[in-house]
């Protein structure tokens, strides 16, 4: 069987159409770019499942040639399932946005602007402060000493009423051929 170069062509567009509507700001984009995706997908699993056949059954059919692959079959059922589920609980996510503001877009928030509005000047103050991190490695990494060590390991050395019945791995005695216990 030749795949139709149809096919091809709308998985393509549908691919691309659903990337560019996923770059929007409004979820309801998201979502309608979300589904055109996962159509695409199902559309990529059916293109590369090659030459219908007799069911995957035993003893239906003579030669295991003629037996469609059932692997892609599954894997659209997955891809269906998923799909289903994000676009839910992305139709959830549009809901309350509408709900709480009025609106689908998603806006920037301050760490956004912020990000934004930094200057080389930051950036090149930050690149100084990783080569004087960088420098000093030894003095405040692996917690060398007693005085960096954040974690005091206590025992029943340190304390009279502690008691230490954890299990413990280790090998059992061996057990002699007479022993029943």
């Amino acid at each position: 069987m030749t795949v139709s170069g149809v096919l091809i062509i709308v998985m393509a567009v549908l691919f691309a159409c659903g990337v560019y509507a996923m770059l929007e700001r409004s979820l309801t984009r998201v979502l309608i770019g979300f589904l055109l995706l996962g159509n695409a997908a199902n559309l990529l699993l059916l293109i590369v499942m090659g030459e219908p056949g007799v069911a995957p059954f035993f003893g239906a059919a003579a030669d295991p040639e003629d037996m469609s692959d059932p692997l892609p079959q599954a894997l659209t059922l997955t891809a269906i399932v998923i799909t289903f589920a994000v676009s839910a609980f992305l139709l959830a996510l549009i809901y309350r946005s509408w709900q709480l503001g009025q609106a689908d877009t998603v806006e920037d928030d301050e760490a956004d602007r912020a990000v934004r509005e930094r200057t080389a000047d930051v950036d090149e103050t930050m690149d100084e402060e990783i080569e004087i991190e960088d420098e000093d490695d030894d003095a405040t990494t692996d917690f060398v000493g007693l005085d960096t060590s954040p974690i005091t390991v206590l025992g029943p050395r340190d304390f009279a009423g502690l008691r230490d019945d954890a299990p413990v791995d280790s090998r059992r005695p061996e057990r002699k051929d007479g022993d029943d216990a």
